[in-house]
C-alpha cells in the first residue's frame, strides 16, 4: 500500500495547489457567477475525495463495501470528466491550469492501477468494513480527508452564494446614455473592460474590443465584435466614442527595467495607436475617454489632491503622463479627450480587492506597514457611471479623478474589508519586507499615501452611489444583502485636511 499512498499523497499536494492557485487566487471562482456549476462539481468531487481519503487512513473495505468504494472513485472521473467540459465551455484556462489537469488525471490513473489488485482482494472477501491502523500514513490521510472535507463545504456555501441572479448592468450607462452608441473599447477583457461591455452591450449599445488575445473575449457577452490590431478597421468605420482601456497590470510583478517597458509599450503604444486611427477615419467619434490613473500624482502625501494639483516625480506619474500626453493628440482632429485617472477600482472578481480577498477570507489579511496611507478607491461600477458621465456630457472634457469623495487609511480599509467577511485582521506586513520584495512597485503602489479627491466629477455633478468604503464593501461582498443606502444626492468633497 506504500506506493498507493505515496500516489494519493501526490494528487492530494497538486490539487491542494491547483485550488489555492488557481481557483481560489487567480481565477477567482468562488466570486463568479458563471463558475457556479464548476463550484458545484468542486464541491461534489471534494466530497468523494474525503470518502477516499477516510478510507484509506483507517479501513479496509471488503465485499459489498469494496464495491461501493470503487462506486465512489469511478463517480469521481465522471465528476472530473464533467468538470473538464463545463470548464472548457465558461472560461479560458491558463495554461498552468491545464498542466496541473493532466499531471492530477496520470495521477489518478496511475493511483486507480496501484489500487487495483488490493480491490480485487477485498472484493472477493466476506462483506466488512474493517479498522486498520497505518502508522503514519492515517494520520496523513486524515489530514487530506479534513482539508478536502472543508473545501466541499466552502465550494458549496460559494456555489449557492453566487447563484443568487444578478442584478443588471445596463443601469450603469443607461442613466447617461439614452440613445445607442457605436463604441470602440480597448482593454475590453480586463476586470474593469469586461463590466463596462456587459454594460453596454445590455444596454442595446454597439460594441467593438479590440484585444491582443482574441481568446480573452469568450467570457465577454454578446453580441459584439473583436478586433486584434487597428489595421482592421477601414477609413469609413464610424464609432461615436473611443474607450482607452488597455494597459498590463502595474501590480503584475516587479518593476525591472523589462518590466517597465512593457507597462509602457502597453499603454503608450496602444494610445498611439488609437490616435492614429481616429485621425485616419473619414468620420471620427465625438470623444476619446483614455484610462490613466491616480499614479500621475506620484505623490507620498497625506494632503488632499485634486486635478488642479501639481505631480512629484516618479514612474508612475511619468507613465500617466507621457499616456495622457498621447491621448491628447486626438483633439488635434476635432475630438473631445477626457483623461480617467484611476484609482484603486474594488470588484471582488478582480482587480486590487480581488488579490486581497483570498488572504483575508482564511483569516490571514494585514496591513501594510503602518498603515496611516491613505487610499483612494472606486467602486468598479461607479467607474463605469462615471465612464457614461462623461462620454455624454459635451462640455466635459481634461482629466477627471475617478474615485470615491471618501478615501481612507490602509488601516481602515483592511479593518473594513475583515469586518465585512467577519474576518480577524491582527497582522501587518512591515514596510521593510514591502520594499524587499517588491522594490519600487511596492513603494509607488503600497506605501506611498495618495488622498486623492474627484473634484471636477463633484463639481460637474455626478453622484457616487457607494460613496463610503462600508457601502462598497456590503455591496460588493455581500450583493443580496446591501447596505441601506441613502437616496442619491449632491455630494460635498471633505475638508483637505
Amino acid at each position: 500500500m506504500t506506493a498507493v499512498m505515496i500516489l494519493a499523497t501526490i494528487q492530494a499536494v497538486v490539487g491542494a495547489f491547483d485550488l489555492l492557485f488557481h481557483h481560489e487566487t487567480t481565477e477567482r471562482l468562488t466570486w463568479k457567477a458563471s463558475a457556479r456549476q464548476e463550484l458545484w462539481l468542486h464541491a461534489a468531487r471534494n466530497g468523494l475525495y474525503a470518502v477516499v481519503f477516510l478510507v484509506l487512513a483507517w479501513f479496509e473495505p471488503r465485499g459489498i463495501w469494496a464495491a461501493a468504494f470503487v462506486a465512489v472513485l469511478l463517480a469521481e472521473i465522471i465528476i472530473t470528466l464533467t468538470d473538464f467540459v463545463v470548464e472548457d465551455r465558461t472560461r479560458q484556462l491558463p495554461e498552468s491550469e491545464r498542466v496541473l489537469h493532466t499531471i492530477l488525471a496520470v495521477s489518478y490513473g496511475a493511483f486507480l492501477a496501484l489500487l487495483t489488485p488490493h480491490l480485487i482482494v477485498w472484493f472477493n472477501q466476506t462483506s466488512a468494513l474493517i479498522v486498520v491502523e497505518r502508522g503514519v500514513w492515517s494520520a496523513v490521510m486524515t489530514i487530506f480527508a479534513l482539508g478536502v472535507a472543508l473545501w466541499c463545504v466552502r465550494d458549496a456555501v460559494r456555489a449557492r452564494a453566487v447563484s443568487s441572479p444578478a442584478g443588471p448592468a445596463s443601469p450603469l450607462v443607461n442613466r447617461h446614455l439614452d440613445a445607442p452608441q457605436r463604441v470602440l473599447v480597448t482593454g475590453g477583457t480586463g476586470f474593469i473592460g469586461k463590466r463596462l461591455c456587459q454594460a453596454l452591450v445590455e444596454a442595446g449599445h454597439d460594441v467593438t474590443v479590440l484585444t491582443r488575445d482574441p481568446r480573452k473575449a469568450r467570457d465577454l457577452p454578446t453580441p459584439i465584435r473583436i478586433a486584434t490590431a487597428c489595421g482592421e478597421f477601414g477609413d469609413d468605420t464610424v464609432f461615436d466614442a473611443v474607450i482607452n482601456l488597455a494597459g498590463a497590470s502595474v501590480a503584475g510583478g516587479r518593476w525591472t527595467e523589462r518590466r517597465k517597458a512593457v507597462l509602457r509599450a502597453s499603454r503608450i503604444d496602444t494610445t498611439r495607436d488609437i490616435v492614429a486611427l481616429i485621425g485616419r477615419l473619414t468620420t471620427r467619434p465625438e470623444v476619446l475617454v483614455s484610462a490613466s490613473a491616480i499614479g500621475f500624482y506620484g505623490t507620498d502625501s497625506d494632503q488632499a489632491i485634486t486635478e488642479n494639483d501639481r505631480a512629484m516625480p516618479g514612474f508612475s506619474h511619468d507613465m500617466c503622463a507621457e499616456r495622457e500626453a498621447e491621448a491628447r493628440k486626438a483633439s488635434r482632429y476635432g475630438v473631445r479627450v477626457v483623461e480617467l485617472r484611476l484609482s484603486l477600482v474594488l470588484g471582488a472578481q478582480g482587480g486590487p480587492l480581488g488579490a486581497m480577498l483570498p488572504a483575508f477570507e482564511f483569516g490571514a489579511g494585514a496591513r501594510i506597514g503602518h498603515g496611516r496611507q491613505w487610499m483612494s478607491w472606486v467602486h468598479l461600477d461607479d467607474a463605469i457611471r462615471a465612464m457614461a458621465f462623461l462620454i455624454a456630457r459635451k462640455d466635459l472634457r481634461g482629466p477627471f479623478n475617478v474615485t470615491a469623495p471618501q478615501p481612507v487609511t490602509n488601516t481602515v480599509f483592511s479593518d473594513r474589508l475583515a469586518a465585512t467577511l467577519k474576518r480577524p485582521c491582527l497582522l501587518a506586513i512591515p514596510a521593510p519586507i514591502i520594499r524587499i520584495l517588491l522594490g519600487e512597485m511596492g513603494q509607488e503602489l503600497l506605501l506611498a499615501s495618495k488622498r486623492v479627491l474627484p473634484q471636477r466629477l463633484i463639481d460637474a455633478g455626478f453622484v457616487f452611489e457607494h460613496a463610503t468604503i462600508d457601502a462598497a464593501m456590503t455591496d460588493i461582498l455581500h450583493p443580496g444583502n446591501p447596505a441601506e443606502m441613502k437616496p442619491a444626492e449632491r455630494q460635498v468633497l471633505p475638508k483637505a485636511a
